[in-house]
């Protein structure tokens, strides 16, 4: 079996990765490939905290602009957020994976209040958490939930996995002369704007000192590949 280079990470998958080529709602060949992986990782020792978006059934900003108020309209983006918390959860519980949902959101019925300590306990029992509904407040990207939960948790690495396989200089769906980095710092992000996560989630992670790894998730495997440290895709650092 191989050996993990990381003890405890923080997984980001957007909801539009756990749609597939339908680009809507949940394609569970890709959500089954996913949670293979992640039942590896664990069978591995990895401790695996997961935040995953909503932007498969609702994004606020697009889809409520004009029409809802925003901060309405980021509420239902949090919902949708928990939709796909509890669809990963029952994929990996097929998979005999012990899972536990804590929301920011209280929606007792369904999942555990979000309690810092609560997950940090489960992680060390070798439960997944998956964590939903972002911070629980309007204007906040589920990338920067997935920073905060990272800080709050002690993780080792943030892999943010992507449906682009790496921080490129442009974007490389435009350009054919698209550079990809290896390697770039927070700082280098930040002035260049480069698309990576929203310039909230990575200060956060600079003032934190967490290193996120940007990689694709197209192939599902590459999730394994970065808990070993194998060279895939961007890693965004410190100098």
């Amino acid at each position: 079996m191989q050996e993990a280079k990381y003890k405890r990470v923080l997984l980001k998958i957007s909801g539009e990765a756990l749609a597939g080529d339908k680009h809507f709602g949940l394609d569970f060949n890709v959500m089954g490939q996913v949670a293979d992986v992640i039942k590896n990782c664990v069978e591995m020792g990895v401790q695996v905290g997961i935040v995953i978006g909503g932007g498969n059934f609702w994004r606020g900003v697009k889809n409520g602009e004009g029409h809802i108020e925003r901060t309405r309209s980021d509420h239902m983006g949090m919902l949708a957020t928990a939709m796909n918390c509890m669809a990963m959860a029952d994929v990996l519980e097929q998979k005999n994976v012990d899972v536990r949902i804590q929301t920011a959101l209280e929606i007792r019925a369904v999942a555990e209040p979000y309690i810092r300590a609560r997950a940090i306990r489960h992680l060390e029992k070798g439960r997944v958490v998956i964590f939903g509904c972002g911070i629980g407040s309007p204007f906040f990207s589920t990338d920067t939930a997935a920073v905060l939960r990272a800080a709050e948790i002690n993780a080792d690495v943030i892999l943010l996995a992507k449906n682009i396989d790496g921080v490129y200089d442009c974007d490389p769906a435009k350009f054919a002369e698209a550079k990809k980095f290896d390697a770039i710092t927070y700082d280098d992000v930040l002035a260049q704007h480069l698309a990576v996560m929203d310039s909230t989630a990575t200060s956060l992670s600079m003032d934190n000192h967490i290193p996120v790894l940007v990689f694709a998730l197209k192939d599902p495997y590459n999730i394994v590949r970065a808990v070993c440290g194998e060279k895939i895709g961007t890693i965004v650092k410190e100098a």
